[in-house]
């Protein structure tokens, strides 16, 4: 499996000189908040990131086969900022804002840095999934309301349901890119609080809803304040994660939109129960109290972004999160990981000219096209579930504790999908398997008779929505394939965009005239699937494994004054240079 070899150089080269000196004045940083031995610096005593790299699967299935390190020996990783030669190519900008704490001649132990990375989950990682299970919160108790008397209260019908999300996905899509745009000019720290609380407050406004005009109205404001929210996250959790971490982390943030959704569904059995409270439906309560409790979640959450790891410290934090050490050690791995993370400063907006850049990046649009087919199969049940229940005969208390059992199944599919695919370093067949899981599922929907067995058609709608959801892996499969800060900002987003005109397709497949049984939506959604299968996983490998034969053979070719020559001087940024290799 090809591997990413590459990050983004600095625009200044520096001299040999310069870089000797810049090491010897930022060394004795970590000289003096550093205890360790004084010929830790040498390069023998780093480690090699194929023969360190911590994988939750050696760490489950070959635990006895897996000899633990030296809590106290050197764990930095070897990485382009040991080589005199290549390490002027990549230094960090001058105004990239932990350049105080960036010292290349830092070590430190697999005890610090085990002791600093759970520190990072608790901090960071923890307020993150907060905040993404606000989201989720907000963006799908529509599904919980429509169990209620909501469409009938409304005057809606199915239709007019389907158009209320096609204009939430558009919305969404639309907000993607300029929010990516504000993000990067403010800050995520600023921005993603702001979005939290901008939100609460629609999702709170719509108890006042009285028609179909409200309602397409509150769906596209939501749209528009949630679009662009996951990229800003991803994005700042990068800050402080290096990329083998990350993925794994995304799984579990990803996870916790389904653990959102089964305390979602318990809320929504408690609140749709004040159904006539002060004369106001049930699902007019639950719009409240959920808004209000996102609201709340929005408003901590300014108190608990940090800027970057080395701007902890604040009026209402006076000591910070991390000592000086800690820094030094979050801001050096991080970098040694991924040099292309100190090309641009956390309040650096893009420009245009960037901006056209990413877009124009061909080699990403497999990826794209894969967000844009992937998930259709399994949305239009997904979102009808509770309405399909109530059809079936399932009241409506039963029906939102009967969307439990799926969403439990679902975080250890997608548990054990991101494992399999860290274990095999394995991206496009992995990721495939979401459709193959869903395939048998929707066949036998499709079979099933016109009057089902109530628990027989839960059982399959439960098993379809219980798939291996294979989001996450894609996330960081794009995130890794775009190679560079800036571009990477804007990927995220065009990724993410796909994926919501994905929502805004689905939402057309399930219609009036199909219903109850959707048989007809059914058979469109089993021909995706096959497509899926069949021919865009399996297109989109051979694609990446014909581009780095292509470069491969350029690149093996040149010597090692030629291959220096390039770095130099080469105007290439991300996975446009020759030394890039696509992850597949």
């Amino acid at each position: 499996m090809s591997t990413s070899v590459s990050t983004t150089p600095k625009q200044q080269t520096l001299t040999a000189d310069d870089f000797s000196r810049s090491v010897s004045s930022l060394s004795s940083v970590g000289k003096r908040s550093s205890s360790l031995p004084t010929d830790v610096a040498k390069n023998e005593d780093l480690v090699d990131e194929e023969d360190e790299q911590f994988t939750w699967t050696k760490a489950i299935f070959r635990r006895k086969q897996t000899i633990p390190p030296d809590l106290d020996a050197i764990s930095t990783r070897r990485s382009v900022f040991d080589d005199p030669d290549l390490a002027p190519h990549y230094w960090p900008k001058k105004d990239y804002e932990n350049l105080h704490r960036f010292d290349p001649t830092a070590r430190w132990t697999y005890k610090e840095e085990r002791a600093l990375v759970r520190k990072l989950d608790w901090k960071i990682m923890l307020m993150a999934a907060i905040g993404f299970s606000a989201l989720n919160l907000d963006r799908s108790n529509i599904n919980q309301a429509n169990s209620g008397t909501f469409l009938p209260d409304l005057g809606l019908t199915t239709n007019d349901f389907n158009l209320g999300n096609t204009v939430f996905k558009l919305s969404f899509l639309c907000a993607e890119l300029p929010s990516q745009l504000i993000s990067k000019r403010v800050g995520p720290d600023r921005w993603i609080p702001t979005q939290i609380c901008l939100w609460s407050i629609v999702t709170i406004s719509q108890f006042w809803l009285t028609g179909r005009t409200s309602f397409l109205v509150c769906r596209a404001l939501l749209g528009v304040l949630q679009g662009g929210y996951i990229p800003d996250l991803i994005l700042y959790l990068s800050y402080f994660y290096t990329k083998t971490e990350l993925p794994m982390r995304l799984a579990l943030f990803w996870m916790s939109m389904n653990f959102c959704s089964i305390l979602a569904s318990f809320l929504a059995y408690g609140t749709l129960h004040l159904n006539g409270v002060a004369d106001k439906a049930g699902w007019r309560w639950l719009f409240m109290i959920e808004g209000l409790l996102t609201l709340i979640i929005g408003f901590f959450t300014f108190f608990r972004m940090p800027p970057s790891p080395t701007q902890t410290k604040t009026w209402f934090r006076p000591n910070g999160w991390f000592t000086e050490r800690e820094e030094i050690i979050i801001v050096n791995r991080v970098l040694r990981d991924d040099p292309s993370k100190g090309d641009m400063h956390n309040r650096e907006g893009l420009t245009l000219r960037r901006l056209w850049t990413a877009v124009c990046d061909y080699d990403l649009w497999p990826v794209y096209i894969l967000g844009l087919m992937f998930g259709i199969p399994s949305a239009p049940p997904s979102t009808y579930l509770t309405l399909l229940l109530r059809n079936i005969g399932f009241n409506t208390f039963n029906t939102n504790l009967l969307t439990i059992p799926s969403q439990a199944l679902g975080m250890v599919t997608m548990f054990v999908i991101t494992l399999i695919s860290e274990s095999v370093d394995e991206r496009s067949i992995v990721s495939m398997m979401e459709d193959l899981w869903t395939l048998p599922f929707l066949v036998a929907l499709y079979a099933l008779p016109n009057n089902p067995n109530p628990w027989i058609f839960f059982a399959v709608v439960t098993g379809l929505l219980s798939y291996p959801y294979t989001h996450p892996i894609q996330v960081g499969w794009c995130s890794r394939n775009a190679g560079a800060v800036a571009s990477r900002t804007v990927n995220a987003s065009l990724y993410n965009m796909f994926v919501q005109a994905s929502g805004i397709i689905s939402a057309q497949i399930y219609v009036a005239s199909d219903a109850p049984r959707y048989q007809r939506g059914n058979k469109i959604l089993i021909i995706i699937c096959c497509v899926n299968i069949c021919v865009l996983y399996p297109a989109t490998k051979a694609y990446y494994i014909w581009r780095n034969r292509q470069r491969a053979k350029i690149w093996d070719a040149m010597t090692s004054e030629e291959r220096a020559h390039y770095l130099s001087t080469t105007k290439d940024v991300g996975n446009r240079r020759l030394d890039f290799r696509f992850v597949h």
